[in-house]
């Protein structure tokens, strides 16, 4: 395998259902650039998804242009695990807040 394809790839992708016809790609980079975005969504408590096949199809996306049709349905899985971690955090927050009034 060649060194360049044994770096890390990192994607950033953003979805807005009220204003976007399809998801954008962000920000994309290998080496050191996807150790700067991970390092910025952790700091930003972005989930994260590890799959590097749909990394490398990403990566070959102009920034801030929009997911291809082809794609849709493997980038729909990464929002639906964002969308479910999102409301799984949502549901503990109400209920340390219960826990937290019971005091």
């Amino acid at each position: 395998m060649a060194e360049e394809e044994k770096k890390k790839t990192a994607i950033a992708i953003s979805y807005n259902v009220e204003k976007d016809r399809a998801p954008l790609v962000l920000a994309s980079g290998r080496g050191p650039v996807a150790d700067e975005i991970l390092r910025i969504a952790e700091e930003n408590k972005i989930p994260l998804y590890e799959d590097p096949e749909l990394a490398k199809l990403l990566s070959k996306i102009e920034l801030d242009s929009e997911v291809p049709p082809e794609l849709y349905v493997l980038v729909a899985e990464v929002l639906f695990f964002v969308y479910k971690l999102d409301r799984m955090a949502e549901k503990r927050e109400r209920l340390l807040e219960k826990m937290r009034e019971k005091k």
